[in-house]
């Protein structure tokens, strides 16, 4: 295998001139000198563990106040609070922001409970309310249970999206109804490999790719979503489709790189997980060593799993893959790569950045005028 460093190749971040905004609390804020706005714009949101409830408030406070497009909560089982809970504060606490569960799985929680939960969400914050639903990972890790296989979800998510319209729907042998809804809340699945792909083109409103931000993962991802979807007879363009990556913003870039290292292991575990490696579009070089991170990481990542990767020398491909990280600069040519690449809608997790709330107020700030929706 050859060598790869710990830090950030050259060729991921500019000499580009940093955009300070006038108010980057206005809406109608442009892109000023230094940092022109080029091509199609993209639309951006965030996703975090609660860990408690002052960050559930600095994170719905945000999310509002630099014009974020959608903001999530994660379903982790003992490593931070319930999400229903926080996605409560959330929903209360923002005016605008699509407010998204990112996401639960229909193990551990019935889908007729989420279905509920998500709708009562949606009486709170009328036509924000996204139910996103996946296989499970720490959701169902940490707990003892096993993933839900792609044909169950598949089925799972049509009987969630059935009784979001007030309609009667069976599931393994039990009818739920909710006369009480309002108004149909968008279902998205969480899918980072083909299979899920696929049942997320042919069931589901939307999709979270779990899959990366290179050309050839965007392409590949995005058309599997779109055959499925004319497969069942419906629309692609009806599938709202959003790529996953996580973030760190920071103004030390190295202090961004170091800490990163415990997400990509977290994340790499189900998007390279479970299957066939080549299939997940790994090259040969990295893919013995992707097996060992496998193997060694948790969770519950910490700093062993960041110390994991660099010790396997994966950091500087998971991260190009999986990331966008260091300094507010490298994060606008990180992003206006993935939207070169393909990418329209980015939903980034910013759960174990070195300081979440910092990396998206900075975020918000620096980058998000020149990419944002206007």
């Amino acid at each position: 295998m050859p060598k790869t460093s710990t830090s950030r190749t050259p060729s991921r971040t500019g000499n580009l001139v940093l955009f300070m905004a006038r108010s980057s609390r206005d809406p109608s804020l442009c892109p000023g000198p230094g940092l022109k706005s080029t091509g199609p714009t993209v639309e951006i949101g965030f996703f975090f563990w609660p860990f408690d409830v002052a960050l559930v408030h600095a994170m719905a406070r945000a999310a509002d106040d630099f014009g974020y497009d959608m903001v999530g909560v994660a379903d982790t089982p003992g490593n931070a609070m319930d999400p229903w809970v926080a996605t409560t504060l959330v929903a209360t606490a923002t005016r605008r922001a699509r407010v998204a569960l990112c996401v639960t799985n229909l193990v551990t929680r019935h889908p007729a409970v989420s279905a509920a939960a998500i709708a009562s969400i949606d009486l709170l914050a009328p036509g924000r309310a996204v139910l996103g639903v996946g296989a499970g990972h720490s959701g169902t890790r940490n707990l003892g249970a096993s993933s839900l296989p792609p044909g169950e979800l598949e089925e799972g998510v049509a009987f969630v999206r059935e009784l979001l319209r007030g309609r009667p729907a069976s599931y393994r042998g039990g009818t739920a109804h909710l006369p009480w809804v309002k108004q149909p809340s968008p279902v998205f699945l969480a899918a980072s490999h083909p299979r899920s792909l696929r049942a997320a083109g042919a069931a589901a409103d939307g999709v979270f790719i779990n899959y990366g931000l290179a050309a050839d993962n965007v392409s590949e991802s995005e058309g599997i979503v779109g055959q499925a979807a004319r497969a069942a007879g419906r629309n692609p363009d009806d599938v709202d489709v959003w790529q996953i990556a996580c973030l760190d913003c920071n103004d030390d870039g190295e202090a961004s790189r170091r800490k990163i290292g415990a997400i990509l292991a977290f994340v790499s575990a189900y998007v390279m997980g479970g299957g066939d490696l080549a299939r997940r579009g790994v090259p040969v070089e990295y893919r013995e060593s992707l097996l060992e991170l496998r193997r060694r990481s948790s969770t519950r990542p910490g700093d062993a799993d960041a110390a994991l990767v660099a010790e396997l020398s994966l950091f500087d491909y998971l991260s190009r893959r999986l990331a966008v990280c260091g300094t507010p600069e490298e994060c606008l040519t990180q992003v206006r790569a993935a939207r070169a690449a393909g990418a329209r809608r980015l939903m980034f997790s910013v759960s174990l950045a070195a300081d979440p709330v910092r990396t998206v107020r900075l975020f918000g700030e620096h980058v998000l005028p020149s990419v944002r929706r206007r």
